[in-house]
């Protein structure tokens, strides 16, 4: 194509996008060449950027505003209806939580999605949290994204089908009728074993996804050990060890033949088999200090470490010893993923999207209290009755005006609560993006006060998009 008409390519394209906060940001690497070594996702203190390892050229696609959200992540995975992949990431609202005199946030976790190719921004799920910092340990393969989320000796694993539009989180282990987990790591491909470290004890396990069940970890692995990555063919690991850089050895990420244990059984966990290894675990840069995230390339020929706020590739073979590169220096990098080839596109640009605060503020501002209930004499009294239904489709619950007897006998509401100057659900991700929406009347200290909202649109999905909750 010649150089002008690639260009005028690019300025249709940013013209086209329907997102207004899309901004086109020049291809890292040459628009047709498709991107067959991937490009690695990363997380800053001034937002998610991609890194593309052929040139080293680099760019923000999400801004976040300093010190306003605990991160997790990033990680590649699929989407629906959408033939390359996207990165997913977590935030915790860590700004100043109001109290009963004072103005301030309700702490929500969130997951987030982002195409850095449409430059759209999209939110899948928020959660309620009062007690935590937020998700820790996000990992993805082609078919789960799992973390783990708790405080103390409290931490649940929550995983989501990626293959699936939106949907309930499944809850893998929660305490304390399970065992508590740190998620450390993911196999390859459509699996569902995550792999665990167990609260306490340290043991290592996979948590498999499908069966809902603990199985035996093929090696043994210490308690300080992690996070992990293990390549594209699921033949090799990467571990991230205390103070002593990465380790390599082989890994059997198959599904395990032996016999599993209930899921998260806190007294009935099968002990990790080590399997023999052919050889000692390969020591990469054996000098560093823990390494914050670990990912293999497409071809499992490099190895990428966020590592001291930077990105460092090394070669896969190499001698124990500096990186082959070195990119993003002091640039606060404190996550990153690898994505896979990504070849399928022949035109390629990456496009800036929104960050997740305002997203994360229009929550806020439709879940406020009416001014009239938002009283000392009336937040004791005050009921709050959510309903949540599909705006695809006609609902008897958007019309909900009055949480009577008999409204409340037909459509039990979901569990929602009154907190300090807004309200909240109050179940573990309660509240999902996609076309779900949520029919909210505030009643018992004023007259019922009835409104519609979501999280990617206070509007039903065949309506007109609309900035503030609809009201009736």
């Amino acid at each position: 194509m010649p150089r002008s008409l690639a260009a005028l390519a690019v300025l249709l394209l940013a013209a086209c996008s329907g997102s207004p906060a899309a901004t086109a940001s020049p291809s890292p690497t040459q628009a047709g060449a498709g991107l067959p070594q991937g490009l690695i996702a990363y997380v800053t203190d001034k937002g998610v950027g991609v890194l593309d390892p052929a040139t080293g050229k680099s760019s923000i696609v999400s801004p976040l505003p300093p010190g306003a959200f605990t991160f997790a992540g990033p990680v590649w995975g699929p989407a629906p209806n959408v033939a390359h992949p996207v990165i997913y990431f977590t935030v915790h609202d860590s700004r100043p939580p109001e109290r009963r005199t004072t103005a301030g946030v309700v702490p929500y976790n969130w997951i987030f999605r982002i195409d850095p190719f449409a430059g759209t921004i999209e939110p899948i799920a928020a959660s309620w949290d009062a007690q935590s910092n937020g998700p820790i340990g996000l990992v993805a393969n082609a078919h789960y994204l799992g973390f783990s989320v708790g405080c103390c000796a409290s931490y649940e694993v929550d995983a989501l089908d990626l293959t699936r539009g939106p949907g309930p989180l499944k809850v893998l282990s929660k305490p304390p009728t399970q065992a508590a987990f740190f998620t450390e790591g993911v196999a390859p491909g459509n699996s569902g074993l995550l792999a665990v470290r167990a609260f306490g004890t340290g043991a290592w396990y996979w948590l498999n996804a499908d069966a809902g069940v603990v199985n035996p970890f093929p090696l043994k692995l210490g308690p300080d050990d992690g996070p992990i990555a293990i390549s594209a063919n699921g033949t090799m690991v990467a571990v991230a060890n205390l103070d002593q850089g990465a380790t390599i050895q082989p890994i059997n990420s198959s599904l395990p033949v032996g016999s599993p244990s209930t899921s998260g059984s806190a007294g009935q966990s099968p002990s990790p088999q080590a399997s023999p290894s052919p050889s000692a675990p390969k020591k990469v840069n054996s000098r560093l200090h823990h390494p914050d995230g670990l990912s293999w390339s497409p071809d499992g020929k490099q190895l990428a470490m966020a590592v001291n706020g930077e990105i460092e590739l090394y070669n896969v073979p190499a001698p124990d010893g500096p990186p082959a590169r070195r990119y993003l220096i002091g640039g606060n990098v404190t996550g990153l993923s690898w994505s896979g080839s990504i070849t399928d596109r022949s035109e390629v640009v990456l496009k800036v999207a929104a960050g997740p605060q305002s997203v994360v503020d229009a929550l806020l501002a439709a879940t406020k209290l009416p001014a009239k209930a938002d009283t000392p004499a009336n937040r004791p009294l005050t009921k709050v009755y959510v309903w949540q239904f599909d705006s695809s489709k006609t609902s008897p619950m958007e019309t909900i005006t009055d949480a009577t007897e008999s409204v409340l006998a037909k459509y039990p509401p979901m569990p929602a609560e009154v907190v300090f100057h807004h309200w909240a659900a109050t179940d573990a991700w309660a509240l999902l993006g996609g076309c779900y929406r949520y029919r909210v009347v505030v009643t018992g200290s004023v007259a019922p006060v009835a409104s519609t909202i979501g999280l990617t649109s206070n509007a039903l999905c065949s309506a007109k998009p609309s900035s503030s909750p609809s009201s009736s």
